[in-house]
């Protein structure tokens, strides 16, 4: 994750693991859901998280939003959200639980957030070169605390289920170890990498990947008492897949998996609407590129729906299979660490210093003089910062959640 403000980003991966330790209630209890979404899709004319160099926005491909599943078992109610950013500064997730728990019964550390990584939504926070427009930041809290107040509004009684797919042809580490002598120079004129990221499709020098890949698709069907699909909270440890059209803001795979899912499930027009939510999983050294064969290229928009349809197809077929639980437990955990921040020494900065100011433009264009204007704001990061980690159990489901691009060998 690469910082350029004084905000820790949360991308949150999950983890959905089965087996945890099962809890079982003294007597029935009534098991109750609700999903809903609120939309986040900002005006024209802002700047787009995910490139080195900033692109405003001119066009809205597809609606972002904030994406919300609330689950209560009698006793506890948690609620997730996955919202269509790159990245979203703890602050606003913050600032989003306080006006939920203001205005609902639901506490702030019984709700999850997390953005989905897409690179093609308006800036959150300051990523390279795209700065948020404080204006949209709280446009975003307030969406996202609406989401999940519509959520609450729709909870009625239910049955959840949950399982597994795998999807391994569209997962690739993005590392690699490279044939002995290779020069791999950094962005600061180092040349002491090991493994070379994104080295570029048919590079002869690359022996093999640097990691692994997790191809499993986990996730939760939620339905009414009569089976009518309420929700599915999908995983899937993949990067953005990218490919738009110019200035266009997208919610890229995540959402064309939501809308192809609502189209096998035939559950468009419900009244409560169908709600399809993909989160992202440990997917900080994981993309969509296979550097070792030369794929066919896609139009705009192209691959992004390849990946969506095949990952929505595989979660339909394995939903064919679930056997769903009137009732089941909820237990959360949730607790805070402070982490050190590896700032950058003196020489680094002065190095970074001087390379911008060679720079001729302002929009910086070199991945060295993009490096020099990061080295310079990590110099006046606070040495610590805190994060949150969070854990749900759901019967003998668990499911853990961290912040940042975490690597998939976490």
């Amino acid at each position: 994750m690469k910082f350029s403000g004084l905000f820790v980003r949360f991308v949150c991966a999950f983890l959905l693991v089965g087996n945890a330790p099962s809890l079982r209630a003294a007597e029935p209890k009534t098991f109750r859901a609700g999903a809903a979404t609120s939309n986040i899709s900002p005006w024209l004319g802002l700047s787009i998280n995910g490139n080195f160099t900033d692109h405003i926005a001119t066009n809205i491909h597809d609606e972002l939003h904030a994406r919300c599943l609330v689950l209560d078992d009698g006793r506890t109610q948690f609620a997730f959200v996955v919202v269509d950013s790159c990245m979203v500064p703890r602050e606003i997730f913050d600032l989003a639980k306080q006006l939920v728990h203001g205005e609902t019964s639901i506490l702030q550390d019984h709700i999850l957030m997390s953005a989905t990584h897409a690179h093609s939504a308006p800036a959150a926070t300051g990523v390279f070169q795209s700065e948020p427009d404080p204006a949209y930041q709280d446009f975003l809290a307030r969406r996202i605390a609406d989401g999940v107040r519509r959520a609450l509004n729709n909870l009625a009684p239910a049955r959840i289920a949950w399982g597994s797919a795998q999807v391994a042809g569209q997962v690739f580490n993005r590392r690699y170890t490279m044939r002995p002598g290779t020069v791999m120079l950094d962005p600061f004129g180092g040349t002491n990498d090991l493994v070379k990221m994104n080295p570029g499709v048919g590079n002869t020098n690359v022996v093999e990947a640097a990691g692994p890949t997790d191809p499993e698709v986990s996730f939760i069907s939620v339905t009414s008492t009569n089976g009518t699909p309420l929700a599915v909270l999908a995983n899937y440890s993949l990067h953005y897949c990218g490919g738009i059209g110019p200035g266009n803001i997208s919610a890229d795979y995540y959402g064309m998996f939501a809308d192809r899912l609502q189209q096998l499930l035939g559950a468009d027009r419900q009244d409560p609407g169908f709600v399809a939510i993909m989160s992202n999983g440990t997917s900080g050294n994981i993309n969509n590129v296979n550097v070792l064969v030369q794929q066919p290229n896609q139009p705009p928009y192209g691959q992004m729906k390849l990946v969506a349809n095949e990952v929505a197809e595989a979660v339909f077929k394995s939903m064919q299979k679930l056997s769903y639980r009137d009732w089941v437990p909820i237990a959360t955990k949730q607790t805070e660490i402070s982490l050190s921040v590896r700032r950058p020494k003196p020489q680094e900065v002065e190095r970074a210093e001087q390379s911008l100011a060679l720079a001729k433009e302002s929009q910086l264009r070199t991945p060295e003089q993009v490096y020099a204007r990061e080295t310079v704001l990590m110099n006046d990061y606070p040495p610590q910062v805190d994060l949150i980690h969070q854990a749900v159990r759901i019967g003998d489901l668990a499911i853990a959640a961290i912040p940042c691009e975490v690597f998939v060998e976490i």
